[in-house]
């Protein structure tokens, strides 16, 4: 008699890979993609290492999917404030604001995300990301240009540009020297200030007629 699979176990087994994957992000919000090792998510996730592998074919695939999870809420976040009611200035203005504050708050797995070396996969779906928070700086962009706030020749090509910006501008911050330093004491930039820059440029880059 053939083996079927029922629909409670298909139920099952979706939520412990969704609790897998859960302790996963959290393990990278801890110390990184290098932290994630498939021996220490085990004893995190309370099963053996072996079933793992019956929900990830290796690192990269988890790894990958970590970032997928991470990014997206990241990404559905900012785009509920893009979305919002108002002038497209103040919805880019709000939408960065908490980005950064977002960013801040979870300072290790926000660097992960951007800037961690990582494995290949994780890299393919950088790229893939940046393409979908390029498309969703358009559809605000294209907006602005529509209510008069902004004056953009080529959305694609400035999108493209403000994304570009926006994470690179946050890597210094978020970097493991600088909230090294931050612990020690020395001298560091706050998140007002980081915030304050990265909205100016944003909304120079794109020529909003009103810059704070």
């Amino acid at each position: 008699m053939a083996y079927r699979t029922t629909a409670s176990r298909i139920e099952r087994d979706q939520a412990l890979r969704e609790h897998i994957l859960d302790c996963a992000v959290q393990q990278v919000a801890e110390g990184g993609f290098s932290s994630l090792t498939m021996s220490a998510l085990a004893r995190s996730a309370g099963v053996a290492t072996g079933s793992l592998y019956r929900h990830f074919s290796g690192k990269g695939e988890l790894a990958a999917d970590v970032f997928i999870k991470a990014t997206r809420l990241e990404l559905d976040t900012l785009k509920q404030q893009f979305q919002a009611k108002g002038r497209a200035a103040d919805r880019l203005r709000n939408g960065l604001t908490q980005f950064a504050a977002r960013a801040w708050h979870s300072r290790q797995l926000a660097y992960a995300l951007i800037a961690e070396p990582a494995e290949e996969e994780v890299e393919t779906q950088r790229l893939y990301y940046r393409q979908a928070y390029a498309s969703l700086y358009g559809e605000l962009i294209a907006e602005g240009i529509a209510d008069g706030s902004f004056q953009v020749e080529n959305i694609p090509l400035t999108s493209a540009c403000v994304v570009g910006a926006v994470a690179e501008s946050l890597v210094g911050p978020l970097s493991p020297q600088a909230r090294a330093d931050r612990e020690s004491g020395l001298p560091s930039e706050s998140l007002e200030a980081v915030t304050l820059a990265i909205v100016r440029f944003c909304l120079r880059a794109i020529n909003a007629k009103e810059v704070p």
